[in-house]
């Protein structure tokens, strides 16, 4: 898990919506939390309670930031397997049939000239 530092964090508190009643209404419980670095943002308003909202965002907002870097691991993983394929050399056969087909493609093209009148 990515430990999150208070000085990245911004917290905004707004009034929640759903079940609750008055308590839901008059205080605002609900919690978003913006990652600075990342822009990153997360909301959780499941419970009436503001310090488990606060809970909650954060491991969703650890969790999301988890994910990002996870992905971003595999995009470079991914971008060195098509870079190593890429500068692999290739073998004598394949060279002979892409040379051969470039041969046949040409011979195509220059019977596409122009059709010389007759006589």
């Amino acid at each position: 898990m990515i430990r999150l530092r208070d000085e990245d964090l911004v917290q905004i508190f707004h009034r929640s919506s759903g079940p609750g009643g008055q308590h839901v209404n008059k205080v605002s419980t609900a919690v978003t939390l913006k990652h600075i670095p990342t822009g990153l943002i997360v909301t959780a308003s499941d419970s009436r309670s503001q310090s488990q909202n606060r809970a909650l965002a954060r491991t969703r907002l650890e969790e999301k930031l988890a994910e990002a870097a996870r992905k971003k691991k595999l995009a470079a993983l991914a971008e060195a397997s098509r870079e190593r394929c890429r500068k692999a050399k290739r073998s004598k056969g394949l060279k002979a049939r892409m040379v051969e087909s470039k041969r046949r493609r040409a011979e195509t093209k220059s019977l596409r000239g122009k059709v010389r009148g007759i006589g």
